[in-house]
């Protein structure tokens, strides 16, 4: 299945490491906030951004395939972090997880805390796949 990905709509300024939009047709696939446990449920990354969010993207990935799709097929990421100063960090991982040339739409926001402080963000997903 083709998704379209604009990061250039008429009217509005250029994306900087997301697309603005993406559209596709299929079966959409909503994934929960994810968070850096493993799978035996042990805590990863005690204040350390880039070793959470690549624990939760590790999750994501498993989350995808149990659906049928890959990280090829999400549309859309919301970033909730702890402190907006994590991005970076966090957005460096999500490169080693997606294509740049094939970024989802994406929100990122500072959140003024999730369910246990020793969290430093929680990461959703849609995503589209063929029926």
């Amino acid at each position: 299945m083709a998704l379209t990905r604009i990061a250039e709509p008429d009217g509005v300024f250029p994306s900087d490491g997301y697309h603005h939009v993406v559209l596709g047709t299929g079966r959409v696939i909503a994934l929960a906030g994810q968070l850096p446990f493993a799978a035996d449920g042990t805590f990863v990354g005690a204040g350390d951004p880039a070793a959470q969010a690549r624990q939760v993207f590790g999750n994501m990935r498993g989350c995808l395939a149990a659906a049928g799709a890959g990280f090829a097929d999400v549309i859309r990421l919301n970033y909730y972090l702890t402190d907006i100063a994590h991005a970076p960090a966090v957005l460096a991982v999500r490169d080693e997880f997606f294509d740049p040339a094939r970024l989802p739409a994406s929100t990122v926001v500072q959140v003024v805390a999730l369910y246990r402080p020793d969290l430093l963000m929680e990461i959703d997903a849609l995503a589209i796949v063929a029926p």
